[in-house]
């Protein structure tokens, strides 16, 4: 094993992680406990707290509403689903970290690559209705996860899931 010493390990103490990879001597050689207290962070800044007190405004809407505050029912989430979003367009420019889920804040993605039937029972039992084109393109054109296992179980196995499921 060839030892090699590279600049960015400056400062590093230990031999085992250089020749071979072992975060556990890694840390054992580099680590230093902090014992001290809480004093050296910082408080939230203005900032955080404007935005968490909008976010506790939703959450609470979100609480009287039974626990979901909206529903997306036509767009399948994705990276490129949305475009930038934030937690209220009236404090936007105080938001450093830019994108939601959805849409909307709170707003429950849509998220059938798993199972079609599991993203559409979570939609109807919060009472929104799911879209019968995602339904239409997850059973006939796009394989699920769930459909991707259980088109390969074998019909003693599924037997079995179907008691089970009782």
């Amino acid at each position: 094993m060839a030892n090699h010493d590279f600049e960015q390990w400056n400062g590093f103490v230990g031999r085992v992680w250089k020749d071979n990879v072992d975060v556990r001597d890694f840390i054992q050689n580099n680590y230093t406990p902090y014992d001290g207290d809480e004093s050296f962070l910082a408080g939230p800044t203005d900032a955080t707290n404007t935005l968490w007190g909008k976010l506790q405004e939703l959450q609470a809407a979100e609480r009287a509403k039974g626990g979901v505050l909206d529903m997306e029912t036509e767009v399948v989430s994705s990276l490129t689903s949305y475009g930038p979003g934030y937690i209220s367009d009236e404090t936007k420019d105080l938001e450093q970290i830019v994108g939601l889920q959805t849409d909307k804040p709170l707003k429950r993605a849509f998220m059938p690559y798993g199972g079609i039937k599991m993203a559409e029972q979570s939609c109807k039992m919060y009472g929104y209705e799911p879209s019968e084109k995602l339904h239409e393109i997850f059973t006939k054109y796009h394989k699920t996860h769930n459909q991707g296992v259980f088109d390969i179980y074998t019909p003693e196995i599924l037997k079995a899931t179907q008691t089970v499921r009782v």
